[in-house]
């Protein structure tokens, strides 16, 4: 008798050299826009000069692609060994800008981020195994309404690009807005018709037609690749030793926090999404990862890092599960980095295309979280108010951004996140209605009375009257 050997899960097979590619390709492009964005938020507020900038971004290029290799590849304990793509986290972008204003902005401003950024990255990593001991409290009532959340928190974004980017002149033009459709339409209508291969590649190609049509029209940014360097290499310390202050380093273990929660559910969702549930030892392996490429892109000259949510979008989309083929993305992320002049390329792609994309994928997230929902017992009134509050106390910050402008430093950066909002309130709506609270196990849903629209003046018998 022969012993068949057992038969890899998805996620940790390979795929073939091209389709690895291709794919990789597809997960660089959907998340470009998301990780350069940082580095060019942060150079001009600290009012840094063009060379700086780009150096910058070459930086957040490079870590990202350090980051994801460490992310899904793994190393000793450190990794998920998920197909997760890491990126430059917007969340610490409020808290930056502050340390380095206090600072006095340039490159000194620069020198207090990397070194509060440093010590946080080393506090998360060491305090990871004992923050993932609360994964108990992450049910599918939960994670479905945070996986939900994370899906319409990037919508907005997602909107923002179709319209041509928040600060752009030609702000909603016709043309842009044209634009992200006809990018909507491609990708859809490849799904549509053309299944396989090509299906998988939809967004790829999605992206790459739309910008071949944006060309003629002007909306392409291909003056960059000639000011492009070829190559560059970040070193350490570029800018300077970093210089470490209490009031910033507190600052950052805040925020780093608050990106250990969001990294915890994007790391659970992406375990619904592949069929591979993570449990504890993969979500400590998945905040390792973030915390000590933190550190380390503290060191050169990088920033915060974190899963990027778009692009669990399109493992659920796509349906390719397989780390190795995010792996391959990473090291697309690192030659970016280092050739200056290729990044110049992929940022040709214009927003609106972006966009155009960006509402398939985000609209992915949610859908993910939903169906996620699904599996949840609703029968009663707990699991309806955990998802309803969650979701409700999530939205505010997006549909209102300055929400909380009145409120103190610490609790905008914890709660201007609507993805940490929902996970804060469903975990302690979930303790309050299901492990502290006593359900009755006749209480009927909020809604049970209610008989459903398609139903209102009919009776039992189909007769109106």
């Amino acid at each position: 008798m022969t012993v068949r050997a057992p038969e890899r899960h998805p996620v940790d097979q390979t795929m073939p050299l091209l389709q690895s590619v291709l794919y990789g390709l597809q997960h660089v492009l959907s998340m470009y826009a998301g990780v350069v964005a940082v580095p060019l938020i942060v150079a001009g507020a600290l009012k840094l000069g063009a060379a700086d900038t780009i150096y910058l971004v070459s930086a957040a290029l490079l870590m990202s692609g350090f980051a994801t290799l460490l992310q899904t590849l793994g190393v000793w304990r450190i990794g998920a060994r998920q197909p997760i793509v890491q990126g430059t986290s917007f969340v610490a972008v409020s808290t930056m800008l502050s340390v380095g204003a206090a600072a006095g902005g340039g490159h000194k401003g620069l020198q207090a981020i990397y070194g509060s950024l440093i010590v946080a990255g080393v506090v998360g990593f060491l305090v990871a195994p004992f923050f993932t001991r609360l994964l108990h409290f992450f049910p599918e009532v939960v994670t479905g309404s945070v996986i939900t959340m994370i899906g319409l928190s990037l919508v907005p974004v997602g909107v923002q690009w179709a319209a041509g980017g928040v600060g752009a002149k030609d702000f909603g033009a016709p043309k842009n807005l044209g634009m992200a459709l006809l990018t909507l339409a491609i990708v859809v209508l490849i799904y549509r018709f053309l299944p396989g291969f090509f299906g998988r590649i939809a967004i790829l190609l999605g992206l790459v037609v739309g910008t071949l049509v944006a060309l003629p029209l002007g909306m392409a940014h291909v003056d960059a690749i000639n000011d492009a360097r070829v190559f560059q290499v970040p070193t350490p310390f570029h800018f300077g030793a970093p210089t470490f202050t209490i009031s910033a380093i507190v600052s950052m273990i805040i925020v780093m926090l608050v990106i250990m929660t969001e990294a915890t559910a994007d790391i659970l969702a992406l375990g619904q999404v592949t069929g591979k549930p993570a449990d504890r030892d993969t979500v400590t392996a998945g905040i390792r990862a973030d915390t000590i490429s933190t550190a380390i892109a503290g060191v050169f000259n990088g920033f915060s890092l974190s899963a990027f949510a778009q692009n669990v979008g399109l493992v659920a989309i796509t349906g390719i599960r397989s780390r190795y083929v995010v792996a391959v993305g990473g090291g697309i992320l690192v030659l970016l980095g280092l050739f200056p002049v290729l990044g110049a390329v992929v940022a040709a792609v214009p927003l609106p295309v972006l966009g155009g994309a960006g509402l398939v994928l985000f609209g992915t997230v949610a859908a993910s979280g939903i169906r996620t929902l699904r599996e949840v017992d609703f029968s009663g009134n707990a699991n309806i108010v955990v998802v309803a509050c969650s979701l409700g106390f999530g939205m505010a910050p997006i549909v209102q951004p300055d929400l909380y402008a009145k409120m103190p430093d610490w609790f905008q950066t914890i709660f201007d996140s609507g993805i940490t909002s929902t996970a804060i309130v469903a975990v302690l709506l979930n303790l309050l209605f299901n492990i502290m609270g006593r359900r009755e196990p006749d209480e009927g849903p909020v809604f049970s009375h209610a008989p459903a629209p398609a139903t209102f003046g009919a009776s039992s018998t189909g007769d109106p009257s």
